[in-house]
């Protein structure tokens, strides 16, 4: 099974597993080689309509704290379903409001080989208090990236998805 149909999969089970009254619409599944990132949109508590600038952050925050300790323990119990089904470790995320929340996520190490000129990027960072350590640097690095270039790594993951396609409807080796 190629990666996209994994997705796929990933997606139906968690949108036919979840139940139905924890989230407006089908949630967004985010799979890559380790983890699946399941995010459910929240509806807007009533009080928060009524309520502005910073109250109406309290409520909402307020709302997803609740969320979130209401669920735990299902949605644990539904991870570990998940996690012996595919292989991945799962991570649950709400968003409300327009405000996105991660529960909990995994951290993988990444093994890199850095020339001088890109440590001292990562150093300046340290040395200037953006990232507390060459890691923290190279991730802030990494999500600046990403979030100005999301366009291009869009167009990209797509043109690998039809790639995906060719090679499993290529001829078998």
């Amino acid at each position: 099974m190629n990666t996209s149909e994994a997705a796929e999969q990933l997606r139906g089970w968690f949108t036919g597993r979840l139940p139905e009254e924890w989230f407006e619409g089908a949630p967004e599944v985010v799979v890559d080689r380790e983890e699946v990132a399941v995010v459910g949109a929240l509806p807007v508590p009533a009080a928060a309509a009524e309520a502005s600038g910073a109250e109406r952050a309290g409520v909402v925050a307020g709302h997803v704290q609740r969320f979130r300790e209401e669920t735990r323990d299902r949605r644990i119990a539904i991870a570990r379903e998940a996690e012996q089904r595919f292989g991945r470790k799962v991570s649950w995320g709400v968003e409300c409001d327009g405000e996105r929340e991660m529960f909990t996520t995994l951290s993988v190490p990444v093994m890199t080989r850095l020339r001088q000129p890109e440590r001292r990027v990562l150093d300046t960072l340290v040395d200037a208090g953006v990232a507390r350590s060459r890691s923290d640097a190279l991730a802030w690095c990494v999500r600046l990236v990403g979030k100005n270039t999301d366009e291009w790594l869009a167009e990209l993951r797509s043109a690998l998805q039809h790639v995906e396609r060719a090679r499993a409807a290529g001829p078998r080796a």
